[in-house]
């Protein structure tokens, strides 16, 4: 096939939004939704990018759209660029106000408690005005959010090999640990083995989620199903006061369940279940002040935790 051309002003920028929109939302009635924009608009604009490519960027489905092999393509080239015209605007902003800036942190379920709140603090003595957005998310979401340029850095987890177009920073080691409430019945045993707990309700992570693969994995090895009573959540806050509520479990970052009297961590061994938690960044990005503020703030906040 011809090289399409993408530089003689047929290509414009709200189509790079729109191929993200819509591999993002999965149909053209999300899209036209998330832009307020209506259908017609979407499906004339989607017309008008695959002539001026030359191939199909989506397949259609009775239940929406499926990004061709073009399509997944096409998008990650559109959200790079829009990536780094977002941090073209911040940095022209930056440059003209060297003492404020905006970072944009991700956060999953390792690090929230007290990794990431503690360097938010710790950037804040020495940067008041810079403003931090805090985003919660699953890991998979979150690094969609960062290939967009819409999330500068994501504090979490690093489980198995990094993702092509990310790097990865590892600050500490985490272990995982059973967590109820303090009035748990079991919450004074000596001893709790995961069969002691297989009748109590859990709080487990999403199927995604390389922890809950794992904590298949932990119950098959003893001869156990995941209870079928359980509750699917990554959100802390909804977590802890589930806890505090009811006589559920849950498996969590160690550090997730410390200072928190209304919390008890079950002596059940969890063999082989632990992580280590840091930083993704967007290889080839450059870092705007305000993230790289960040980052040494975490590394900061990072070590103290290792030492405690």
């Amino acid at each position: 096939m011809e090289m399409p051309r993408l530089l003689d002003g047929r290509l414009k920028l709200r189509h790079l939004v729109l191929v993200d929109t819509l591999t993002e939302q999965g149909s053209v009635v999300g899209a036209a939704a998330a832009l307020h924009v209506t259908q017609p608009v979407v499906t004339r604009g989607l017309h008008d990018l695959e002539a001026i490519l030359g191939v199909p960027l989506y397949e259609r489905g009775p239940r929406g759209i499926t990004p061709t092999e073009f399509g997944t393509a096409f998008t990650e080239h559109a959200r790079a660029v829009l990536a780094q015209l977002t941090h073209a605007a911040r940095h022209v902003v930056e440059i003209a106000d060297a003492t404020r800036g905006r970072v944009v942190a991700g956060i999953h379920l390792a690090g929230s408690n007290l990794l990431l709140p503690r360097a938010i603090a710790h950037l804040k003595n020495d940067h008041p005005l810079v403003t931090v957005v805090v985003r919660e998310g699953t890991p998979e979401s979150l690094l969609v959010e960062l290939t967009a340029g819409r999330v500068d850095v994501i504090v979490g987890r690093l489980s198995g090999p990094g993702t092509e177009g990310t790097r990865r920073q590892a600050l500490y080691q985490e272990s995982i640990r059973v967590v109820a409430g303090a009035h748990h019945p079991l919450a004074t045993r000596e001893s709790v083995s995961l069969e002691d707990l297989a009748d109590f309700p859990w709080i487990v992570p999403g199927t995604e989620t390389m922890l809950r693969q794992e904590l298949e994995s932990l119950f098959a090895q003893h001869g156990l199903d995941l209870p079928a009573n359980r509750v699917e959540a990554t959100s802390f806050l909804t977590v802890r006061q589930l806890l505090t509520e009811t006589a559920m479990v849950a498996a969590l970052p160690g550090l997730l369940g410390m200072d928190d009297p209304r919390l008890v961590t079950l002596p059940t061994p969890l063999e082989n279940i632990g992580h280590s938690v840091g930083l993704t960044l967007a290889a080839g990005r450059r870092l705007n002040p305000a993230t790289q503020a960040l980052i040494t703030s975490l590394h900061t906040v990072a070590a103290q935790i290792e030492d405690a």
